[in-house]
């Protein structure tokens, strides 16, 4: 039997709104695109499962969405607080199960959160972070935030690594981080968990969890 396709719902169509719609469908997922704006709608709506002409901040329009069977629910509708905040509280009296709301501001935020929101995004504030940090260190290939605390990075090998091993290099005591897999660039051959004699050479990436000020020390490490 087939896998059934995760359902998500999407509160405004606009810039973030309508990539995130049009991505998610592109995953293969199911996705109910939903905007006031029929010409936004119109755009998406041969590339989504459904796409709806509706008001996101009315409660009518939004208990006809099936909230409740949706695996999420995405809300982007504009800069006025309000909208998103109403369309949150409607989501969530319909049975949404996560939501996930584009912020405004950190107090927006913090509203967002008491109404019990999952997540709020600040996309050009994470996007201006990943580019400052991908200018600032070269090495780090990819970048996965876990917490405000914590993250989980792919990295270049450092030269000074070179033919050590794990426990020569001991990275957990000297930087409080752990190295969870290492791949080699030129086979493509993935080590999940290498042991403490594993040795390391230049053609490695790490796979590295640390807290962000500790990954941030070992990336200045050459």
């Amino acid at each position: 039997m087939a896998k059934p396709k995760r359902h998500f719902v999407v509160l405004g169509l606009g810039t973030f709104g309508g990539a995130l719609a049009l991505h998610l469908a592109e995953n293969g997922c199911r996705v109910t695109g939903v905007d006031m704006d029929q010409t936004l709608v119109e755009a998406l709506k041969d590339k989504l499962y459904e796409a709806v002409i509706a008001n996101a901040t009315e409660r009518s329009a939004v208990e006809q969405l099936g909230m409740a069977e949706a695996d999420a629910v995405f809300i982007s509708l504009g800069e006025e607080l309000s909208l998103s905040l109403l369309a949150t509280l409607h989501a969530k009296e319909a049975g949404a199960r996560r939501i996930i709301v584009k912020g405004l501001s950190d107090e927006h935020g913090k509203i967002l959160r008491s109404l019990g929101v999952e997540r709020v995004v600040f996309p050009e504030i994470e996007i201006a972070r990943s580019l400052a940090d991908q200018m600032t260190w070269p090495n780090v290939l990819d970048y996965v935030p876990i917490d405000p605390e914590h993250s989980v990075v792919e990295i270049t090998l450092p030269e000074s690594l070179a033919g050590t091993t794990l426990m020569e290099a001991d990275l957990r005591r000297r930087f409080n981080i752990w190295v969870v897999g290492v791949k080699d660039v030129l086979s493509g051959k993935f080590q999940m968990f290498p042991d403490a004699d594993f040795r390391f050479n230049e053609d490695q990436l790490l796979v590295m969890i640390g807290k962000q000020e500790d990954l941030n020390r070992f990336r200045e490490l050459r």
